[in-house]
């Protein structure tokens, strides 16, 4: 399969404004990465370029040492990090066999570039999560 499960895509906050034929170009973005058990997809601190869909098996969330999450297929994570670059705020370690579809953000700043109504209805997505977060 090339990219991400667009039906999975469509569910992401930061995606849900865009219609199908733009899903459909980011989701060609996507490449499949697999984890073993107990590796560590992102750190804590480290620096940060990639979104990330768990298309199957499990991952936990910590921050410091306290497990915060579990996460399932159809979670996702990185969204943030995909704009800004930003340190990651949490670490994010498979519990079970994990494949995920990671986007980076030299992969989709191009597509965001070129395509001024996909990146105006990003920003609008960003700025509800944000007033989502503040209580507005």
């Amino acid at each position: 399969m090339v990219g991400a499960p667009l039906e999975a895509l469509q569910r992401v906050q930061l995606f849900a404004d865009l219609d199908k034929p733009e899903v459909e170009q980011i989701a060609r973005l996507f490449k499949e990465r697999r984890f073993a058990k107990g590796d560590t997809v992102v750190k804590e601190g480290s620096g940060g370029a990639a979104f990330f869909l768990i298309g199957s098996g499990e991952a936990s969330v910590t921050i410091g040492s306290a497990e915060r999450a579990r996460l399932k297929q159809g979670d996702y994570f990185g969204e943030i990090a995909l704009i800004d670059e930003g340190t990651r705020m949490a670490t994010i370690t498979a519990t079970t066999e994990l494949i995920c579809y990671g986007l980076t953000l030299w992969e989709f700043e191009p597509l965001v570039r070129q395509n001024g109504e996909i990146g105006w209805k990003l920003l609008q997505s960003m700025a509800r999560m944000l007033r989502a977060t503040r209580g507005f």
